[in-house]
């Protein structure tokens, strides 16, 4: 699609209220944040249907409960982009799902896990984009945010936007408020980021803030620290 033709993109993200394990009661809270957003997209934080809790089991796409989130998608016309963690051939990965009216679909696969992740879980071996009304949106897992390597190659796969979902204590939400403005200002990209908030994860400070930053580094849009919140920007 010609870029100057494309229609502008409304992005939503999403920090649903989790509860570690409960697969069936976190797919209806997508559901409802996705029916909520009232947007073309809508992105989750890092390992959402499950909670970030690594003794949490691995989710199976073919559970039944999470037609509900194909549902929403459905009613609404949105694409959810929702973090599971995923057994696959032997091997269990930390992923980004795309759902729409169709079902899931893995898109990516968390480059560069780190800490007590590297236990459980194998690095993807590599970078990738969805692809969503024209918009080439480059995907990201919490620390993938953070290294260099990962923006580099996933920018040279041709991207207009840098999307993923994560979690953060505080500290870590200052290293990403100081890094982020400058990285899609160089980049000349939108950045997007769904934030785990609140209790319910290994974590309990999350931060929230779940937020986009628009081509020149400033902020479009953020969401306090509380879960159930939903942030909207519109890409143009």
């Amino acid at each position: 699609m010609d870029t100057t033709q494309r229609p502008p993109l409304t992005i939503a993200l999403a920090q649903p209220d989790l509860v570690p394990g409960d697969v069936e009661g976190n797919a209806a809270a997508h559901a409802a944040a996705i029916r909520a957003a009232g947007a073309r997209v809508v992105v989750f934080p890092e390992l959402s249907l499950s909670s970030y809790a690594m003794a949490a089991p691995t989710v199976s796409l073919e559970d039944p409960a999470l037609g509900a989130i194909a549902e929403a998608c459905a009613e609404t016309g949105s694409i959810a982009l929702v973090g599971a963690p995923l057994a696959e051939d032997g091997e269990e990965h930390i992923t980004m799902v795309r759902f729409d009216a169709d079902g899931p679909e893995v898109m990516y696969r968390k480059m560069f896990p780190g800490g007590p992740e590297l236990e459980r879980f194998t690095p993807g071996s590599a970078p990738a984009v969805a692809e969503v009304d024209g918009w080439r949106l480059g995907l990201s897992i919490c620390r993938d945010f953070a290294m260099d390597a990962h923006i580099e190659a996933t920018a040279a796969l041709g991207i207009d936007a840098y999307v993923g979902g994560n979690l953060h204590d505080e500290e870590g939400a200052a290293r990403r408020d100081a890094r982020i403005p400058k990285l899609a200002a160089d980049y000349g990209v939108w950045v997007a980021m769904a934030c785990f908030a609140g209790p319910g994860s290994d974590y309990p400070d999350a931060s929230g803030g779940s937020a986009v930053w628009g081509p020149d580094g400033d902020v479009v849009a953020r969401a306090d620290d509380r879960p159930g919140r939903i942030v909207t920007a519109t890409l143009t």
